[in-house]
């Protein structure tokens, strides 16, 4: 039996590839409108759209083009939902189709991209009125499959160690650009921060409409108040023991020179690095400082330039704290803003490698 989609009235754009309502939030087709309600719709709305990030809907709108796409070229119809034809598309995806012809042949994706991609496109089929079943047999064994065959340990990005983040520092001039990366740098190593966290500061609460979180400098430290991925949290960053290496200093030093007292924290400089603008910096500035600076203090140096670059991003910093900080494991937990200690442990790279010894404690 064919199913149908529910009826649902115009009431936002439509998927250019399928024709398909892509705005869920509407008013019942048996409720009369009105301003205030149609006002509520909006309202509405915009909170739907809050209800993720804006990185996790980027992906999940190219997740739902690369599906139809792939659905177009195989002469099949992406609507209604089919276990049966998405678990062919998950089989593709781990085993590309072709080999043997002239046609190139896509890289298969790796199982976490996988299972990216079929959240991204049941996401996509519950905003256009239907549900899609992972459970069924077509989707779930073909996953469970690929697992089995594909799947390999994560690949966790090296740790930035204390003294590998003041080998960083090191290389930036003293300008005014200087200043902002050398801050940008500490802070997010002091308070174990996430690169989309560090560049979303305001300096103030509700400066912006797009903050994810403002600061208070203290004398005793820094005071962070972040909404994260587990909501609102406080982050506490105290000074260092010296000046050139104090995160707060740092700080406290670029929003003077800066002249930055509203909006964000971190934002563009002038061309000749010698003003500062009102543009937030995008979070991909923090992996590009990173890598920069990884290559310039010459970190690593027993591996090529390349696969130093590749070795380090975004999320060094947060490994690098949870590794080098030397104290009570639930303190660590509690300021990377983690739920359970095993992920905390994720990060600590090999520090309490053998810590324990069971071979000895039963003893051989």
């Amino acid at each position: 039996m064919t199913r149908t989609p529910p009826e649902v009235p115009p009431s936002g754009p439509q998927d250019e590839t399928t024709g398909a309502q892509t705005d869920p939030i509407a008013l019942p087709a048996h409720v009369a409108e009105s301003g205030t309600l149609e006002r509520l719709v909006d309202t509405a709305r915009d909170y739907a759209r809050a209800a993720a990030s804006d990185n996790t809907l980027k992906a999940y709108t190219r997740d739902w083009a690369h599906f139809t796409r792939w659905c177009r070229m195989k002469g099949t119809d992406p609507l209604p939902p089919s276990p049966e034809i998405i678990g062919l598309y998950l089989a593709d995806l781990a085993a590309p189709a072709g080999k043997g012809t002239s046609q190139s042949v896509p890289r298969p994706l790796s199982v976490s991209t996988i299972e990216r991609r079929l959240s991204g496109i049941g996401w996509n089929y519950a905003q256009r009125g239907f549900t899609l079943d992972r459970k069924n047999r077509h989707i779930a064994t073909v996953l469970a499959g690929i697992k089995r065959k594909h799947a390999r340990p994560p690949v966790q990005k090296a740790a930035i160690l204390a003294e590998d983040i003041l080998a960083m520092v090191a290389t930036l001039p003293y300008d005014l650009r200087g200043m902002r990366d050398r801050a940008i740098l500490l802070t997010g190593y002091a308070g174990g921060l996430r690169r989309s966290e560090i560049v979303s500061l305001d300096v103030n609460k509700d400066d912006t409409p797009d903050s994810g979180g403002w600061i208070e400098i203290m004398d005793e430290g820094a005071l962070l108040t972040l909404h994260a991925k587990t909501g609102w949290r406080e982050v506490e960053i105290g000074r260092g023991s010296s000046e050139q290496t104090c995160p707060v200093h740092a700080l406290a030093q670029w929003l003077d020179f800066a002249k930055i007292d509203f909006g964000p924290v971190f934002v563009r400089t002038s061309r000749d690095g010698k003003r500062a603008l009102t543009a937030r910096l995008n979070d991909k500035h923090v992996a590009r400082l990173i890598k920069a600076t990884v290559l310039k203090s010459g970190i690593r140096p027993d591996l090529p330039e390349k696969d130093r670059a590749a070795l380090f991003s975004g999320h060094s910093l947060r490994a690098g704290l949870a590794s080098s900080a030397q104290v009570d494991e639930r303190y660590v937990q509690k300021h990377l803003g983690h739920a359970s200690a095993e992920m905390t442990r994720r990060y600590q790279r090999h520090r309490d490698r053998f810590r324990v010894n069971l071979s000895k404690a039963a003893g051989l």
